[in-house]
Order: structure tokens, then sequence, then C-alpha cells
């Protein structure tokens, strides 16, 4: 009987992560970098709001065309013994894994798991939106899970006390 019981509250936290779209989790306001910043302007920028990575976006500080994590930064800049005045489009990587607004949780979790990614910067029509982070992503399944082991637990019980079924 327990066998069913963890199969039931699989299937259904499956349900709840196929059916939770992104939008309702990521960060809009978040910070960025356009094509036009160099790695200095972004390590501030990074620093000023304790984030490990920043989107970069071209011109029009519209479309996303590339991230910088922190570890760019050191591996790209630093290390290589470039000035801060260096070009953010040299530190940072352009083959960005992104997730449209409209996915799942359980969609971005497979990317971030294809990809030994901890954070997907979120679009619509390729335009940054938002960031999401495997935090963010654990925090609602945990949600999730909580919801549905009390909603199993009262199921189990018959319901309060005087309940009329």
């Amino acid at each position: 009987m327990q066998k069913e019981k963890f199969d039931d509250n699989s299937s259904r936290k499956r349900r709840n992560s196929a059916m939770t779209k992104i939008n309702k989790l990521m960060t809009s306001d978040l910070q960025y970098c356009t094509v036009l910043d160099n790695v200095y302007e972004a390590a501030v920028k990074m620093k000023d709001a304790d984030v490990g990575a920043i989107p970069i976006v071209d011109e029009d500080g519209a479309t996303l065309v590339g991230i910088v994590t922190d570890r760019d930064l050191v591996l790209r800049g630093i290390a290589s013994k470039k000035p801060n005045s260096q070009k953010i489009t040299d530190a940072m990587t352009e083959r960005v894994i992104s997730a449209e607004e409209d996915a799942s949780v359980e969609e971005v979790l497979h990317l971030m798991a294809e990809h030994q990614l901890r954070r997907i910067p979120v679009t619509k029509d390729k335009k940054l939106v938002g960031i999401v982070t495997l935090g963010d992503l654990s925090l609602a399944e945990q949600s999730n899970e909580q919801a549905g082991r009390a909603l199993s637990d009262i199921s189990e019980d018959g319901g309060p006390e005087g309940f009329i079924h």
C-alpha cells in the first residue's frame, strides 16, 4: 500500500512540474549588460546584484546574445591578464541555453540537467524577460511536494473531524 502512495505522489509531482510554467517562478527584475559594456562593468553589476551570472543583450537592450558568469570573468578576463576595459563580448558565452517563458518546470529542469546549468535566461521571442535558477525551481518543487503530502494526509485521514462527505 505504501508503494502506491509513493507512486501517486511521484505522478502528482510530475504533473505539477509539467503544468507549472517557468514565467511563474522566474526573476523578471534582473540586471543585464549590453554588448557595449566591458568586463569591469559586468563585474560591478554582478557584485551589486549579488549574482553569479549576468545575461548580455544586444545594443537595443532586448535580444539575448550571451551570458557571462563569475568564472568567465576570471578565466577569460583576469587570468588571461586582459584589462578591465576588455569588451564583455570577449568574455561571454555566446551559445546560451535559454528557455521560452511558457516552458514547463519539467522542461527547464531537463535543460539544466542535460547542460549542467544552475541558471537559465528566460526569453520571449528571443527577447530577455527573466532568469530562473535551480534554487527557484527547487523551492517550487518543495512547495508542490509539501502540498501533495498535505493533500495525501488529508485524504488518508478522511478530512477534518466532523466533516460530512
